[in-house]
């Protein structure tokens, strides 16, 4: 299927994105624009400026409210990371300008790598003993990124004062509740919320040292060395912030490809097999120098509950018109398993152990 407007650049802002490059002295032409990704996030295509091939990242055809600040949020992530150890795309150049294309965007490197989402390397393929280790080398540079130096850098600016923590449950369920204000959802779509929301309120765990955390860690959002057992970048940094790590942590052991699997992460190299078990990414993340996991049940069970409020918002954008069927049905689905799946691991059930 071509690309469409959704997905890609229009002639005209491939015009003005040149005249752009020119003016910031990256470059005298930009050429080859094809679309990495669908429209129904944000838009991700690879382009090339004087034969150097680049990757750009702007909000969707419809942006919401908070996109331009989100691609900002992105462009201090990216260069926060410059000087770390944590794998991520290079940062070329960002535009807070809207009169180039009408909201924020920024270049960065094309990395050499796939997604184990949609592909998977051969040597991958031939070799389960990849497959294996790139799980655990996967925990333990997520456990690099939650040390990583913010303090005096970029991301210092999304710090926000007071609990990290307390403020999880109540910015969750406000973010629910303004579903309703696109037209045509209602939070009763998403049943068991809030008990799973009083659970997680009366067994808070105190707030520990801040860090710098992905927001959105799973195999979808990494890109993994073709030849080495290696992740080559963590990408789709939008939800990053300075908060608690072990949130991170949660997330991926939620998202990690075995059964229980509410998302289908990677799917094309889980289908394959011989990843690691969840246990072993535990013991890997703790052997990288990770976070005490005395309270893991309720980082579990918060990042049930939170991812599963985020992509309910595809399926209320699809009810107004503003992202696809398939997307929206598909996310809703997946979101009313994570809901479940907290449940179970607040009533004491360990569906992840």
């Amino acid at each position: 299927m071509p690309p469409t407007t959704s997905d890609t650049l229009t002639d005209h802002e491939v015009a003005a994105l040149a005249r752009w490059v020119r003016a910031q002295g990256i470059g005298s032409d930009v050429e080859g624009v094809e679309p990495l990704t669908g429209g129904t996030q944000n838009i991700v295509v690879r382009l090339t400026i004087d034969g150097q091939s680049v990757v750009l990242r702007r909000p969707p055809l419809h942006p919401r409210p908070n996109s331009n600040r989100t691609m900002q949020r992105e462009i201090a992530v990216l260069t926060t990371l410059a000087d770390s150890g944590v794998p991520h795309p290079r940062f070329v150049k960002g535009c807070e300008d809207l009169d180039v294309l009408g909201v924020v965007f920024y270049l960065m490197e094309d990395v050499d790598g796939f997604n184990p989402g949609t592909e998977v390397a051969d040597a991958y393929v031939q070799d389960p003993r990849m497959r294996y280790q790139v799980g655990l080398n996967y925990a333990a540079d997520l456990a690099r990124l939650g040390r990583a130096q913010w303090r005096g850098l970029p991301l210092e600016s999304l710090q926000r004062p007071g609990s990290f923590l307390a403020r999880q449950v109540p910015g969750f369920v406000s973010l629910l509740d303004s579903y309703g204000k696109l037209g045509g959802y209602s939070a009763e779509a998403l049943p068991a919320v809030g008990e799973l929301a009083q659970w997680l309120q009366d067994n808070r765990p105190p707030d520990t040292e801040p860090g710098i955390m992905h927001g959105d860690a799973h195999l979808n959002n990494v890109l993994l060395r073709r030849g080495r057992p290696e992740v080559a970048a963590f990408v789709d940094w939008e939800m990053c912030t300075v908060g608690d790590p072990l949130l991170d942590l949660g997330w991926i052991l939620v998202c990690w490809p075995h059964d229980p699997d509410p998302i289908n992460a990677g799917a094309e190299l889980a289908a394959l097999g011989g990843l690691p078990e969840r246990t072993e990414l535990l013991e890997a993340y703790r052997a990288a120098g990770g976070r005490n996991t005395q309270n893991l049940d309720w980082y579990i069970a918060m990042a049930c509950f939170k991812l599963a409020i985020v992509i309910e918002g595809t399926y209320a954008r699809y009810l107004a018109g503003l992202a696809h069927r398939e997307a929206g049905e598909r996310l809703h689905d997946n979101a009313a398993n994570l809901i479940r799946l907290g449940g179970r691991v607040a009533a004491g059930d360990h569906p992840f152990s």
